[in-house]
């Protein structure tokens, strides 16, 4: 046996309450992630993500490693992992979705920029 195990047969034995705090956990942890561990956690390399998105692995990696890039570079990223990109303000009175994005595809610019 290999000792691995899949994690909901290992909480199945948890409390109602001990799962309920771990799960509360695990959404705090996928609220926020880099998107290296965003990547790796939909199990893709750089170089599957390079295939997708149609460019060179370096490429990716300079991409995960920006704290700025445009809308676009990071719709496609997101995409490329599965996921769909919402941009969200939050004010005190309530969350707006802001949907000028969605038709923002047009005329993207590369993602190495």
């Amino acid at each position: 046996m290999s000792g691995r195990h899949p994690f909901n047969k290992l909480t199945k034995a948890f409390s109602p309450e001990r799962r309920r705090r771990i799960d509360g956990m695990k959404r705090e942890l996928l609220a926020e992630m880099p998107l290296h561990q965003l990547r790796r956690a939909r199990a893709l390399t750089q170089q599957d993500m390079a295939k997708i998105l149609k460019v060179n692995q370096s490429a990716v990696s300079k991409l995960e490693q920006r704290a700025d890039m445009y809308v676009s570079s990071l719709r496609s990223y997101i995409e490329a992992v599965g996921g769909q990109l919402k941009i969200v303000a939050e004010f005190p009175e309530g969350e707006i979705a802001i949907t000028k994005f969605s038709d923002a595809g047009e005329g993207r610019r590369p993602l190495t920029e």
